[in-house]
């Protein structure tokens, strides 16, 4: 009986597990033996026999998962169908803006997180320099603080606004790059632009300061010039040795200078422009001390002005002691002092070649004065008496008996070769026969110019009576001039240029002093400046008290002083023609003031009683009995036609 109760208890137990496997509410897959979790007691949880190990599922226990109750995550008896991704059980506070992987920034510990740096190092901005002490809130700004939307990882992205505010400088103005890690550093706690990228202008040698404020005055980072001058100017201005502004240097500074400090070393490219240097110059070109011995201001251009102790030095030739031209280039290069060239036959005379070839053996021979090779001498060595060479000229035009004269006449040594200035086509004549021919051949016999300017230059530079250069006269000397001493007598052909001679002028235009009183500068050009004598001496009529018109034309013309014109019938009164035409002898007759013409008498002449005189003119109106109304009346003197217009012109005066 036990036996059969046991079998049917078994089967009972089997039918049960049967059943409930068949129909667990915890769904058809689920294997997990039931006593695990429940015991006979009832199907409630049972944590005192609880060995369900849920490591071994999608999500295991850890953290604050181990004290949720298992209803906050499964919902239902089918365990399957609750969820093991964060984001299924918890609300996205974040709303999607950092993706859906909670793991990657929290723990099942705890929503703090402590590690946002490491984190934020798996992106693409990792935190450092202040982005690693600012709050997040700082960058992702939302209004739970929670959302954080992606922002862009360049600096521009948050900082615009600081980069639109910056004046010092101004970045907006200055068009600067929004990339901000061209001038700033990422991990710095200030906008300091130590790390500034100046490329564009190199700061190297000495343009490597620390201070900014050194070029970009006043905080101005802005349109500054990269021109050397526009910081340098009062460098080129002050710069003395060479000064540069008086030189015209250019104000490219960099032609001449690099950026090393106190603007040496330094070169001088366009040298040529003010001296070219060549040969020996050239070779030392770079090394400007050799002839500017640091001053580069006073520096000669000339050979003598550096070369002139080589000058001195000299004794084979003694140059100073012979006087040679102290311009080096007439016998040497520039490329060296030998080979020198010295061409005494056709600079000079020869000497080694025609008559001269082997007819001396020293420079002394001609050259007598030792200190002086400009000094020769042909007299001493062909010693003819002077009467006997006097005889044999006397038909030479300007011949004397001294070396100079011979040499003149001679250059060759030939007698054949002899120039007679007398056949040439410039004769020696007046003043030209006294002079010694190197007063005019200064460099030599040839080319030597025929026109008188050429020698007499000065002579017309600094005449002052007249003044030939203020009043422009023509330097074409002979035609004024002849070869006489002393420029005199003289003529003047271009007169009329400056006053034209007329009449009686034209026969006294070689009389110059008559006008001019040897002074030519001052001499006035009208009548009354030459002939006021004669205007005041004038008595017939007198010209000075009769207060006559200065201008001398308006009477007299330029052939004499008579006969001359006075329209007395014209312009006055009618004495030559009319009814007073012979009815007059003086101007005194009428004039009764001899020492005023402008004062006449009508009423001594015409003396009539004033009382008829009174009744006669009793119907003119303004009539006065006086001899200016009798004129205004009777301008012509005719007491017919006059008459009748006095009613109509009324000539009194008022």
């Amino acid at each position: 009986m036990r036996t059969l109760s046991l079998i049917i208890g078994l089967l009972a137990i089997v039918f049960i597990s049967a059943t409930l496997a068949t129909d667990s509410p915890h769904g058809k897959d689920f294997n997990v033996p039931c006593e695990q979790c429940h015991s006979a007691q009832g199907w409630k949880l049972d944590k005192t026999i609880y060995s369900f190990d849920h490591s071994t599922t999608a999500l295991p226990l850890v953290g604050q998962h181990q004290t949720v109750d298992c209803r906050l995550c499964h919902k239902t008896l089918v365990f399957s169908e609750a969820k093991s991704e964060c984001f299924e059980c918890h609300t996205d506070m974040h709303e999607q803006t950092v993706g859906p992987d909670c793991g990657r920034c929290h723990t099942p510990a705890s929503w703090i997180i402590n590690n946002i740096s490491e984190i934020h190092r798996l992106t693409r901005f990792p935190l450092l320099g202040p982005h690693y002490t600012t709050d997040c809130s700082g960058c992702h700004k939302s209004a739970s603080l929670l959302k954080f939307d992606p922002l862009g990882v360049e600096c521009i992205d948050c900082h615009q606004e600081d980069y639109n505010s910056t004046t010092e400088p101004s970045h907006t103005q200055g068009g600067f790059s929004t990339n901000c890690l061209e001038c700033h550093a990422f991990n710095s706690f200030t906008w300091t632009g130590s790390g500034f990228n100046h490329s564009f202008f190199p700061l190297t040698n000495a343009h490597a300061i620390g201070n900014c404020q050194e070029c970009h005055t006043g905080g101005n980072y802005t349109g500054l010039s990269t021109e050397c001058v526009s910081c340098h100017l009062d460098n080129y201005n002050g710069a003395a040795n060479p000064p540069h502004a008086s030189n015209n240097f250019p104000v490219t500074c960099n032609e001449c200078h690099t950026t090393n400090p106190g603007w040496k070393p330094a070169t001088f490219t366009n040298h040529n422009q003010y001296y070219v240097l060549e040969g020996a110059h050239a070779e030392i070109a770079s090394d400007c001390f050799t002839c500017h011995q640091n001053n580069y201001a006073a520096t000669p251009n000339t050979c003598e002005g550096c070369h002139i102790e080589e000058y001195n030095q000299t004794t084979n030739p003694p140059h100073a002691s012979a006087q040679f031209s102290t311009e080096c280039n007439s016998c040497h290069s520039q490329s060296g002092w030998s080979p020198a060239t010295f061409d005494h036959d056709n600079q000079f005379f020869p000497i080694y070649s025609g008559k001269h070839l082997g007819t001396w053996t020293t420079c002394a021979d001609c050259h007598t004065n030792p200190g002086s090779l400009v000094t020769f001498s042909c007299i001493d060595c062909h010693a003819h008496p002077q009467p006997e060479t006097d005889d044999e000229h006397k038909e030479v035009s300007g011949y004397l008996y001294t070396s100079p004269a011979c040499f003149a006449c001679h250059p060759t040594g030939d007698a054949e070769g002899s120039f007679n200035h007398a056949s040439s086509n410039f004769p020696l004549t007046g003043a030209h026969t006294t002079v010694v021919c190197g007063d005019c051949h200064t460099s030599g016999f040839a080319g030597t110019p025929t026109n008188c300017s050429a020698c007499h230059i000065n002579a017309y530079n600094q005449s002052t009576n007249p003044s030939h250069t203020s009043l422009s006269i023509a330097q074409t000397c002979a035609d004024c001039h002849t070869t006489n001493p002393g420029w005199n007598p003289a003529t003047f052909p271009t007169h009329n240029n400056y006053y034209v001679l007329q009449g009686a002028h034209v026969a006294i235009a070689n009389d110059c002093s008559s006008c001019h009183n040897g002074n030519y500068t001052t001499t006035p050009n009208t009548c009354m400046g030459c002939h006021l004598d004669d205007y005041n001496q004038t008595q017939n009529p007198p010209h000075a008290s009769a207060q006559f018109s200065t201008d001398c034309l308006t009477c007299h013309n330029q052939n004499a002083w008579s006969p001359s014109t006075f329209d007395h019938d014209g312009q006055y009164f009618p004495i030559y023609s009319g009814k007073h035409q012979g009815e007059w002898n003086l101007c005194t007759d009428c004039h009764t003031n001899p020492s005023n013409y402008t004062i006449f008498s009508c009423i001594d002449c015409h003396e009539h009683n004033q009382i008829d005189m009174d009744d006669k003119h009793s119907g003119v109106t303004g009539y006065s009995y006086n001899s200016l109304a009798c004129y205004n009346c009777h301008p012509t003197g005719n007491s017919g036609g006059d008459k009748m217009f006095a009613p109509k012109f009324d000539r009194s005066p008022k």
